[in-house]
């Protein structure tokens, strides 16, 4: 069977909602073990009894990942892991102008720091089996300008850079290391952002958001998690060190 994952350790940082859970669902579903992994425990137990409701295998895990002890606390719970999902990360929207250093420090913290200590504790384990693949959820805001995205943008970029580094710094160790980068995709916060900042005009801003992107409609989790799979799975293997667009046209067809 095609993109099975029978046998393989998977983690997931902010699997507990949104995009996190649908990628921790769909790997479950080809036989992966997940450690599902999100700072708000009952989130993490609500993606991890969906999958054992499905029938599959699933440890939940409170996490904050801007906390290294708790991340290899996490990690010490497997014996192998064969991937990590770096997924967590937090929006924000400004512009340089009406960023704030605290604004800046809270991004920092989860979009960048969290990759680094998942993928920094993950190392280890990952060289001693001389085998792992790490899949860092990028964004296009970090191959391109967007109006009052100024910190998130930047936090994005970095995501890039560390993939890239980290393809090159151990591709002779087995380990692949790969990012996605989504447009938008429709998530229970992108619905928040609408009804938050344009009361009364909810349609219309839907609307209006997903045109933005040139095939006219928005992303969806499922989508962004099957991308996942695929660069998880055994049929990725010649595939490192490159970001991988799933943006409805965004990146190229926008001009």
């Amino acid at each position: 069977m095609k993109f099975d994952l029978s046998a393989k350790t998977i983690l997931v940082t902010g699997g507990g909602s949104g995009i996190g859970a649908a990628i921790a669902q769909t790997l479950a579903l080809q036989n992966a073990t997940l450690g599902v992994l999100d700072v708000h425990p009952e989130a993490a137990e609500e993606t991890c009894q969906k999958i054992h409701a499905a029938g599959g295998k699933a440890l939940p895990l409170a996490c904050d990942v801007s906390n290294f002890s708790e991340v290899t606390a996490c990690v010490a719970q497997f014996e192998r892991i064969d991937a990590l999902i770096n997924n967590a990360g937090i929006a924000h929207v400004g512009s340089l102008e009406n960023t704030s250093p605290e604004d800046l420090d809270r991004l920092y913290a989860v979009n960048i720091k969290g990759v680094f200590h998942a993928a920094k504790a993950v190392l280890p384990k990952m060289k001693q089996q001389k085998s792992g693949n790490i899949v860092n959820i990028a964004s296009i805001a970090g191959s391109l300008g967007i109006a009052d995205r100024f910190a998130y943008s930047m936090t994005k970029g970095a995501v890039l850079s560390m993939t890239y580094s980290i393809a090159k710094d151990f591709i002779n160790d087995g380990i692949r290391c790969n990012s996605i980068s989504p447009a938008r995709i429709h998530t229970p916060f992108v619905d928040g952002f609408i009804k938050k900042n344009y009361p009364g005009k909810e349609d219309e801003m839907f609307e209006k958001l997903s045109k933005t992107q040139p095939i006219g409609r928005m992303g969806t989790p499922q989508e962004v998690a099957d991308l996942v799979l695929f660069l998880c799975s055994d049929e990725a293997t010649f595939i490192t060190g490159t970001d991988l667009p799933i943006d409805g046209g965004f990146i190229r067809l926008n001009s």
